[in-house]
Parts: structure tokens; sequence; C-alpha cells
């Protein structure tokens, strides 16, 4: 192709509406992300763990993703682009780095809404008796379209969704604090398993198998920085709604955990489809449970449309670099990346068409954990090839903060790894099907040849336009 990077025509078309969202929205996004887990999933952790081995999987990857949130909160503020943890790696190892960890989280974005419709279409069957693919259809083609609509009008409408979803937890949590009953987190029976015991019964095994599980309580909160070029003040108020995501899901983590188990029994919620509900029914608040299993629905419509608003951002960043085909990246009169948001949601819709919801999460998880390691080493390296990078927050701990959050990626890696082999693999085949396409075509027509000159091409434009 010509030479874009020369061509200011390009850039005109490929703009985002810039200070549409202060911090409080981008910390609502994050919790959009991610609170769908606490409805559902997680929770199979204790039945292969146990209540005690998966509160310790949960702890770890609590201090995995706090570490990274905090690592992404320096760099989101430094390197404020939509391409989130592609622009990092891009900054911190080149083109090649770049796109092989945007290519990890866009498996993750792409994979995990066709997963979610698929959970809701089941939810919608359990409350009108209506399955299959045009309960898809209808949910991607409504979501998508509220997204074409505007970025600030969806962000809001995400806020609403997602504001249900968490007076679903909490009214839950306030039903059951006075059922709490500590024997119950301990009601598993122990097993003959290495290390076993009351408080471990399936041994440490039990916490490694858990890992996978626990991460669902936070996965995706690390989309946060794909909306850094929308953003009010992306030096402040990244870090702010990163940092402020995180610690609010970890307050809903704890509730869910503790209180579900402690109120109905750690077996029971280990083998729960609907914990909540569940949880509700046992202590004998149907009311509740009915309700709670309605917002239930909304939990995962939030978690839907904001992935949905991620992917669209990594494309259109991916795209207008010139890692994917530029025409993805062009953005309509209201700021809004359209092809960036359709194309990956036929390609999603039609994934549904096969119904493996749980394959398609756990490729999702596969490709979360190689982006997180992928973007924890990306901080360690910036700290230490480019010191002088202007940082308007700085990551406590420096890369011994980042350094933990990569360790326990690569932990938390095999893990997903031994739970679901063939969700390894086969992610294992896109990633090389991206990597294929990659070195053999779109590394010839990047954009520009460095991070720091597709930068500052973006920041003279926004100058210019």
């Amino acid at each position: 192709m010509a030479d874009p990077q020369l061509d200011k025509a390009y850039l005109e078309q490929r703009q985002l509406k810039r200070g549409t969202a202060g911090w409080v929205l981008l910390a609502g996004l994050g919790v959009s992300y991610v609170i769908s887990g606490d409805f559902a999933g997680w929770n199979f952790g204790i039945g292969v763990a146990g209540w005690g081995g998966f509160v310790i999987a949960t702890i770890l990857m609590a201090i995995m993703y706090f570490t990274l949130v905090l690592s992404l909160a320096e760099m989101s503020a430094a390197i404020p682009a939509a391409g989130g943890g592609y622009s990092f790696a891009r900054q911190a190892m080149g083109p090649v780095g770049g796109y092989l960890t945007g290519l990890a989280v866009l498996i993750e974005y792409a994979l995990a809404p066709a997963a979610i419709v698929i959970f809701i279409g089941a939810a919608v069957q359990s409350l009108i008796g209506f399955d299959g693919p045009v309960v898809y259809a209808v949910f991607y083609v409504v979501f998508v379209g509220i997204h074409l609509a505007g970025v600030g009008e969806a962000l809001k409408v995400m806020m609403v969704i997602s504001g249900l979803a968490v007076f679903a937890i909490i009214a839950t949590a306030v039903a059951l604090v006075g059922h709490f009953d500590a024997a119950l987190l301990f009601d598993v029976p122990a097993t003959d398993a290495v290390g076993a015991s009351t408080f471990l019964p399936y041994g440490l095994f039990g916490v490694w198998a858990a890992l996978p599980f626990a991460m669902w309580l936070f996965l995706a909160v690390e989309g946060v920085p794909l909306a850094a070029e929308e953003a009010q003040d992306p030096a402040r108020d990244m870090p702010k709604a990163i940092i402020g995501a995180m610690s609010f899901l970890l307050v809903m983590a704890a509730l869910v955990v503790v209180l579900l188990a402690g109120a109905a029994g750690a077996q029971l919620i280990g083998a729960s489809g609907v914990p909540l509900v569940d949880a509700l029914n046992a202590v004998g608040n149907g009311r509740l449970a009915t309700l709670v299993n309605i917002l239930g629905l909304a939990g995962l419509i939030a978690s839907f449309f904001s992935i949905i608003y991620g992917y669209s951002r990594l494309v259109f960043a991916l795209s207008r670099a010139g890692y994917l085909p530029p025409a993805l990246s062009i953005t309509t009169t209201r700021k809004v990346p359209a092809r960036a948001l359709i194309v990956p949601g036929v390609l999603g819709f039609l994934a549904s068409l096969s119904g493996q919801g749980d394959l398609m999460l756990s490729m999702a998880v596969v490709g979360a954990t190689l982006s997180y390691a992928l973007m924890a080493y990306s901080h360690i390296r910036l700290r230490r090839t480019q010191p002088d990078l202007p940082r308007p927050y700085r990551t406590p701990g420096g890369t011994v903060t980042s350094g933990t959050a990569l360790v326990l990626s690569l932990v938390a890696l095999t893990g997903v790894i031994a739970y679901d082999p063939l969700a390894f693999v086969y992610t294992l085949v896109l990633f090389g099907i991206g990597a294929a396409y990659f070195f053999g075509y779109s590394r010839h027509h990047l954009v520009a040849k460095t991070a720091a000159e597709e930068f500052a091409m973006l920041q003279a434009a926004q100058r210019d336009i």
C-alpha cells in the first residue's frame, strides 16, 4: 500500500471521539467486563479444590490481576492508545511482540462474547422457553447497534446494566449474611489426595486445578486501557479507572466466595449452575432468588456488551496500524469504528452457532493468560529500556510488581492447560494462523515502523484535525 503514515486523510478517517469518558465511566467499563463471572462458573473451582483450596487459588489470582492492573495503570497513562496491551507491547518489544500480544488479547475478546451469548441464550430459554440462533442474532444486533450510536451512549447503557447486576450481588449478600455458618465452608469431605485435609479436601493439586475458575472473578478487567483514546484525561483517568474497577471487583469476589458457601454449604455451591440463586433458595428466600435469576441475565449482558466494545477498539487499533486490513479502522461521523464492531460481531455470531460456550470460554482464558505474561514483561522491559519515558503514574513496587504478575500468569497458564488441553491446542492453532498472516503479509504493510513513530503521528494528526 502507499505510505498512509504520510497521508493526513488516512487518519482523518480513523479518529475516535476524544474526551467522552471520565474515570467513573471507565471504571464502570472495567466492572462490566467482569461482572458476569460473579454469577456462575467460578464456583466450580470449589468442586475441584474445596472451599479452602479455592480461596487460596482466588488469592493467587487476585494478586496476579492486581499486580497486572498496577502495571497497566502506568503503561496506559504513559502510552494512552486504543490498543491497550498491544500498544504497550509494541512500544516495549517492537512489531512482532506487539502483534503477538494483540493477537492473544484478540482471541480472548473475540471468543468471550460468542461464549457469553450462548450462556445468555440458555438464560433466556429458562425464562421464556426460547433459545437458539435467533436469540444470539438479536443480542448481537441490538448491542452492536447501541455501540454504533456512539461511545458515550454505550458506556452509559453499560453502567445501568452493570448496576442491576451489582444490585443482585449485594442484595444476595445482605440476604445471606444472617445465615452464615463457618462450618458449612468445610462440608466437602477430604479425599485421599496428597496433602488432603478438611481445609484442602483435594490437596494442593486442587488449588492448581482451581486457578482457571478463580480467574473468572476478574477476567477481562485488563481491557480498561482499550478506552484510553476516548478518556477525558488519560494520564489521570486510566490509572484511577482500572485500579478502582479492580478494587471494586475484589469486594464483589469476597462477597460471593465467602457468603454463598458459608450460607448454603461449599458442596452445594461447588456443583451449582446458578450459585446465587441456589444459595438463596437454600436459606428459604425464593422470592429474591427469582429476582436474582432474572438479574443474572443483566450480568451476562453487561459483560457481553462491554467486551464487544473492547474487541472493537482492539481491532480498530490493530487495523489502523496495518496489522489487520486497514479498512476495519475507518470510523463513522460519530467517530465510531463501525467495521471493527460489525465484522468481529458477525464472526462471533457464527462461532456461537457451535453451541460450545465452555470450549470458547476456555480458549478465551488461554489467550488471556498468554497476553498477561506478555503485558507484564512489557512493563519490565519498558522500565529497563526506556527509563526516561514520561510516566504520569508509576507502579508501586516497579518491576517487582510486574514480575509477580508475570510469574503468576505463567502458573495460571499451566492450570488452564491442565484443565482443558483441547482448548489450549485450538487456541494455539488460532494463534498460528494469526502469526502466519502477520509474518506472511501484514508486517510488510505497517503504517509506522515503530510504536513511537505511530504515536507521534497520531498526536500530530489530533492537533491538525
